[in-house]
């Protein structure tokens, strides 16, 4: 029997599961701002998190579960409901791969290669009806767990589909939809297949509350929904059919407490040290990204070979700290750009290395516990996406600086709508502008460099995961105001 007031829908979902040296199933919970945000409502009887299994353990697991229920299989949830769906591989394969990674990622963030990319075939056809499968299944097990009068939160671009099959099974249901991405120019979005358009807006549209980070990427989805679908749209709202949805704006930032109360952790000290040995009292320059295609991490290497070919005087004065984690290796775009990411850094050190100064540390391997011992070393930040929704390193980065950093920051990053009056911005694709921008945060001084690290905390903390959720659940109660 449905009993849930409040029903999170997600791809990958607050636990995961791996498999032991003995072969019994294990459970780990997730990170990240969503969990973060939930943590005070997952353990309440009256909150589901509907999630998809993403491993084979996760499957696994999944399928021994009653109807996927986790917390009924005895595993340690923490107290959360969680139901995992365990959908076929191959329609998962391509729903995730093909249309949400492949396809929905890149327009998002404008990355087609447009003299080869998009194609959009048969083969790509049964990858979107996957996709359609996808969602559809989710919209199900969100209906089977809704309560009468429930709040639906449906989060980001893999279940664009949702919020409009889950209102065709459940109009009582109040529905948020968020996306985490941002959204495509009119004329960018147009790229897709028309039917396809018009039916990630719709879907999109059935919802009561459309959330971005930004209002650039509101104002964006906006414009699409108005061109592409005839939709009306006034003060905020968009009327597409009969049906009214609020398009709001909700920046998501830290929690600072928390994040200050991990890197105290004695692993994080332990490298902290080992980065500050590593550097020999030279400054440093920090990255922090995964191996995606929009973060422009070869640019910013780039950028850091210019300094040292244009300004000599920094040859053994600064140190490069360039962590790289894997991301989406099943897709070739993703394993070319690794590859570049470690020639690009492998070429700066053949060419200027010298004895007791490697340049740049490139770092491939996962560990978040030496991210947060370099940023808290940092003296400038480099965070230069091509686009980004927000970039949350942009404001980690600030809070966890134990003397102060410079920001480079991009204008293309969502952070830069808050942070720009203190960082020094850079267009991502000019690579002397960006090497300028580093060398300025060199030399700034020490105190102004502390103020702006300061102001650059400040904002970054001043709406955490609980308050980004809040005001999410806010609008979508208020709706049911005459």
């Amino acid at each position: 029997m449905p009993n849930a007031r409040l029903v999170v829908a997600s791809n990958r979902g607050p636990l995961s599961f791996r498999t032991g040296d003995t072969g019994a199933l294990t459970v780990s919970r997730g990170g990240g701002g969503l969990v973060s945000a939930l943590r005070t409502v997952l353990a309440e009887g009256d909150t589901v998190w509907v999630c998809a299994a993403l491993s084979e353990a996760d499957r696994a697991a999944a399928c021994a579960a009653p109807e996927g229920r986790i917390d009924e299989a005895g595993y340690d949830t923490g107290g959360a409901r969680v139901r995992m769906l365990a959908i076929d591989p191959q329609v998962f394969d391509r729903a995730y791969n093909g249309i949400a990674n492949g396809t929905l990622w890149f327009t998002s963030h404008h990355l087609y290669d447009m003299a080869r990319q998009p194609v959009f075939d048969r083969p790509w056809r049964r990858e979107w009806a996957a996709y359609v499968e996808f969602n559809t299944a989710f919209a199900a097990a969100l209906s089977e767990e809704a309560a009468p009068g429930a709040t639906v939160v449906v989060q980001d671009y893999h279940l664009s589909l949702v919020p409009a099959l889950l209102r065709e099974r459940r109009p009582d249901v109040r529905i948020g939809w968020f996306s985490h991405t941002p959204w495509a120019a009119p004329d960018y979005f147009a790229l897709l297949p028309d039917d396809v358009a018009c039916a990630l807006l719709a879907g999109i549209l059935g919802a009561d509350h459309a959330g971005f980070l930004t209002h650039r990427w509101a104002d964006a989805f906006t414009d699409c929904a108005v061109r592409v679908l005839g939709a009306a749209a006034r003060h905020g709202e968009v009327r597409y059919g009969d049906h009214d949805c609020d398009v709001g704006v909700h920046p998501l930032g830290i929690d600072g407490p928390e994040l200050l109360e991990r890197a105290a952790q004695p692993d994080v000290a332990a490298r902290r040290d080992a980065l500050v040995s590593w550097a020999r009292g030279r400054q440093v320059v920090v990255r922090i990204d995964r191996t995606e295609l929009s973060k422009n991490i070869v640019r910013g290497l780039l950028a850091f070979r210019e300094l040292l070919r244009t300004r000599p005087e920094w040859h053994e004065r600064v140190v490069h700290l360039a962590f790289a984690y894997p991301s989406r290796h099943d897709l070739p775009e993703y394993r070319e750009y690794t590859a570049a990411v470690q020639r690009t850094a492998f070429e700066i050190n053949e060419e200027f290395a010298a004895p007791g100064w490697q340049p740049v540390r490139l770092e491939v391997s996962d560990d978040y516990a030496r991210s947060l011992a370099a940023l808290s070393i940092a003296d400038v930040l480099v965070v230069n996406p091509v686009r980004d929704g927000m970039n949350l390193v942009a404001k980690e980065g600030p809070v966890l600086s134990v003397d102060g950093c410079a920001l480079v920051l991009s204008r293309e990053a969502g952070a830069a709508a808050e942070l720009a009056e203190w960082s020094l911005m850079v267009n991502p694709f000019d690579v002397t502008g960006t090497a300028d921008a580093i060398e300025a945060g060199l030399r700034m001084p020490v105190a102004e460099r502390r103020a702006r690290c300061d102001a650059l905390a400040a904002a970054a903390t001043a709406l955490p995961p609980q308050a980004w959720l809040d005001a999410q659940l806010a609008e979508l109660a208020a709706g049911l105001v005459p």
